[in-house]
């Protein structure tokens, strides 16, 4: 398990559960590095006083608040920890919802929560009333110098926190450009074809059959450059596939969506049937083909 980054209590009505909290959830972002392409040399981020020129130590940076230009207030981590002290050390639960209720804008990051010493009976007996009774806690706490809202759930044998936007933090719909369906002239036939789509190509959510294929093909990319010794080389700019130049061009909607139909109906038929041996070695090259164009 990965190192508690915040320790405290969840706390609702008169319930006190000693808890900490964990990160659920790791970064899959490629680790580069900035390189002087000149000698490759790694360059660094350089903490500069503004006003001298010179470098600043960390033990030396201060956080401050600018009140007004060029006026500050700085701030000590006991400031903030003072800031309101129960806030900082208790996630107390204000009401209990049904997750259905709370949008995608709203999720953020999540986390696990685990009991401390004294707190397994009543974290297991929180647990299992989510579990049952469908619902989620919504809260808030401190963390790192920033409130969060976030809500609890129960997740097979542990606790979930997920931290929540609050409502400012959202774009108003207003400031997307969207067209409205009349506006979009979409024919009833498209509609019904386009939900027929839909409908074959729905399945069961299984995430462990989803893998960040860009990554994965971004270092076979890497490793082949190694093979070769291509370890000081820049690779020059690639021109625009002409099916990426084509994709702007206005398209036939309902030719598409037979096609995709189509398609379905094809490659459902061909499993069934086992297809020929060349219908399945053109499946099995096809996503190869579409990687490459990626």
């Amino acid at each position: 398990m990965a190192r508690a980054i915040w320790k405290g209590a969840i706390s609702f009505g008169l319930v006190y559960i000693p808890v900490e909290l964990h990160p659920a959830s790791r970064s899959g972002t490629l680790e580069l590095h900035l390189l002087d392409s000149r000698d490759f040399a790694p360059v660094g981020y350089e903490r500069v006083n503004k006003r001298t020129g010179e470098s600043v130590a960390w033990n030396d940076i201060v956080k401050g608040y600018e009140y007004k230009k060029g006026e500050y207030v700085a701030l000590s981590e006991e400031d903030f920890r003072q800031a309101n002290v129960k806030a900082s050390q208790t996630l107390e639960l204000e009401s209990f919802t049904d997750a259905g209720q709370i949008t995608p804008e709203y999720y953020e990051t999540p986390y696990y929560l685990s009991p401390t010493k004294g707190g397994e009976k009543v974290y297991a007996l929180l647990r299992e009333t989510l579990r049952k009774s469908g619902k989620v806690g919504v809260g808030s706490f401190v963390m790192r110098g920033r409130q969060h809202l976030c809500l609890i759930t129960a997740e097979e044998r542990v606790l979930m926190l997920v931290t929540l936007r609050f409502a400012q933090e959202i774009r108003s719909l207003d400031e997307v450009p969207v067209p409205a369906t009349q506006q979009a002239k979409i024919s009833a036939r498209e509609v019904a074809m386009a939900e027929k789509l839909v409908e074959q190509m729905s399945a069961p959510w299984h995430p462990e059959k989803h893998h960040d294929t860009y990554r994965e093909d971004l270092m076979q990319r890497i490793q082949e450059k190694i093979h070769k010794k291509q370890t000081h080389l820049l690779t020059p700019k690639e021109r625009a596939s002409k099916e990426m130049r084509q994709s702007a061009q206005v398209i036939d909607l309902m030719s598409v969506l037979k096609k995709s139909l189509e398609s379905r109906n094809g490659e459902r038929s061909g499993r069934r049937s086992g297809g020929s041996g060349v219908a399945r070695r053109a499946l099995k090259r096809a996503p190869v083909r579409h990687r490459r164009r990626a």
